[in-house]
């Protein structure tokens, strides 16, 4: 078969039609540098171009769509790349009514989607990047100090609500601004769909009603991801969700692999563990793996990957071997 591009490659993916090889991506934090859009833009590059990835998921710190809102946090060596919140504005119920809409044009906002537009600069259409959006609820636990997220959602729901019409309605202008400097999709990132956390009900309340809107916003794009985080995962509440590709831990909390593929119209991304194989493992198990998915999706509507971020101190040499196994196939 002739070498297809990233883009022929993907869209061949998620459709289910033979492909040249599977695709591959894997995305890290960069601590440090995500304080900087020029920094962060030219480190997610250099990533890039070091494992020829067949798209980009661009992954500012979590901070980067609340700082606005005086969330403050530090970098203190996490493995993952994340940093650790010191100052978080809402600590009573009645806090939530001080949020108020952003301009995403401003502020950190504004940082992320320069970012972009360097990331764009560099790389233009040859390939495809995407932007971490948080849906409402992850982004309400951010901004919770003392208080504790799930009680507000509980004891005190209409404040909760009326915050995250504010935190959606200033997403979805970000989405539209991300969408002007040439994103191919967001990756949404949903945390609270987890059955240990909610009920189906409290995230039909609380949640599905605010990514719907997040994804409209999104409509039109070819590369939308949704990310499922965590244990115990309400797949089949989400399964529906209008995207191209579902990531979620698919080695640590079911469905299996196979057993999301058949739940999805789309591609599922994953089969390698972010810890077990791809830290603390070798090169062979990451083949192992990596083989063992393409063997439960049949190598088709499949995107091999981590079910979340690989940590930034694994090996180089189990990245590569995840970008060499779909070469050699």
């Amino acid at each position: 078969m002739t070498q297809m591009t990233k883009r022929e490659r993907l869209e061949a993916a998620i459709g289910g039609q033979n492909v040249d090889r599977p695709p591959v991506a894997l995305w890290r934090h960069f601590p440090g540098d995500d304080q900087d859009p020029v920094e962060l833009a030219a480190s997610t590059v250099a990533f890039q171009r070091a494992y020829d990835f067949d798209f980009i998921k661009v992954t500012p710190a979590s901070s980067y769509c609340v700082r606005d809102w005086g969330v403050e946090d530090r970098w203190d060596g996490n493995q993952e790349g994340t940093r650790v919140y010191v100052r978080q504005p809402i600590d009573r119920p009645e806090d939530w009514s001080g949020l108020a809409s952003l301009d995403p044009e401003q502020g950190a906002l504004g940082a992320q989607l320069r970012c972009l537009e360097e990331i764009q600069r560099q790389v233009g259409d040859s390939v495809p990047f995407i932007q971490t959006i948080f849906n409402g609820l992850s982004q309400a636990k951010n901004l919770v100090g003392r208080g504790d997220l799930i009680s507000h959602l509980r004891e005190h729901p209409e404040e909760l609500r009326s915050a995250l019409e504010v935190i959606t309605e200033t997403t979805v202008r970000f989405i539209r601004a991300a969408r002007e400097r040439g994103i191919a999709g967001i990756f949404l990132a949903v945390q609270h769909a987890s059955f240990e956390l909610l009920t189906p009900e409290e995230y039909q309340r609380f949640g599905v009603e605010f990514d719907q809107r997040l994804l409209a916003a999104a409509d039109g794009l070819w590369l939308n991801v949704l990310h499922l985080h965590g244990n115990r995962v309400m797949f089949g509440l989400l399964a529906g969700y209008p995207v191209q590709v579902v990531n979620w831990h698919d080695r640590e909390t079911p469905p299996t692999l196979a057993n999301g593929q058949q739940r999805v119209p789309g591609a599922v991304a994953g089969g390698l563990r972010q810890w077990e194989t791809m830290l603390r493992g070798t090169p062979d198990d990451v083949r192992r793996e990596a083989r063992d998915a393409v063997e439960q999706t049949g190598g088709r509507r499949f995107i091999l990957g981590t079910g979340c971020v690989t940590p930034i101190t694994a090996p180089w040499a189990n990245i590569r071997a995840a970008r060499q196994f779909v070469e050699d196939m």
